[in-house]
């Protein structure tokens, strides 16, 4: 039976979403409401276009030349809100031979998830912030299933990119990043970090959307900054920092 969920957009020659050239997926819908969000015309679950699972992967097939030294990337909004929908998305891409990769805050039960995890290739989890209140107040919500999410995948041999915006004064203070760079340390299954700099290039959809400007007042950080910041976590996991 064809399996139909809803999606945001697609990018066809993503680079910046696990290894190689990526087909990339953006679900719609996402129980999170990041203040530094770029999509937030992502969250509402009835946005989007209804579309199929075989619709999807025709367009990933007709782009197969280019995918050879990367694959297929799941991402959002949060791909997991749509559990049954990824699922068949990742089944129908490997059944391809497409190395597949999720996209995720994992902040979604493991009992909803976990079968979706365990049926991609790796995950590119987004920690938003490691000490809990800090997250609440970035995000909306806690961090204990995407912690969850990750101990999983230690404990299930998954490979991990660990996703991480750098926002000033509120991830980007020694002390945050020290901790959160100390707690990845243990884990074997996370292969590389990604921190991804605050960017005020999305302010305009929350105006057109009627949103208040998010975090105002809050700069991009700079080159300098940012270098400290990959400093830090390198020296700090010994894993590779991007």
């Amino acid at each position: 039976m064809e399996v139909y969920g809803r999606v945001h957009s697609f990018e066809s020659f993503g680079t910046l979403d696990g290894p190689g050239i990526r087909f990339v997926v953006f679900l719609q819908g996402c129980p999170l409401r990041c203040r530094y969000c770029h999509n937030p015309d992502s969250w509402a679950t009835n946005g989007g276009t209804r579309i199929s699972v075989s619709e999807i992967v025709k367009k990933i097939d007709s782009c197969r030349n280019f995918l050879r030294s990367g694959g297929v990337t799941i991402s959002g909004g949060e791909p997991l809100v749509q559990p049954e929908f990824s699922y068949a998305l990742l089944t129908e891409c490997r059944a391809k031979g497409f190395h597949t990769a999720i996209d995720t805050a994992g902040s979604l039960p493991l009992d909803q998830t976990g079968k979706v995890i365990d049926a991609a290739n790796m995950l590119l989890l987004d920690i938003k912030a490691l000490d809990n209140e800090l997250c609440i107040r970035l995000t909306g919500s806690d961090n204990k299933n995407t912690l969850a999410t990750l101990d999983y995948c230690e404990k299930t041999g998954k490979e991990v990119w660990i996703r991480h915006v750098l926002v000033p004064e509120w991830t980007m203070t020694s002390e945050h990043m020290e901790k959160l760079a100390g707690y990845l340390k243990k884990f074997n299954c996370v292969s590389r970090i990604d921190l991804l700099p605050f960017h005020r290039m999305a302010d305009f959809k929350w105006h057109e959307m009627n949103m208040p400007t998010p975090l105002p007042g809050i700069k991009e950080p700079d080159q300098q900054q940012i270098n400290s910041a990959k400093e830090i976590f390198s020296t700090v996991t010994g894993k590779y920092v991007s």
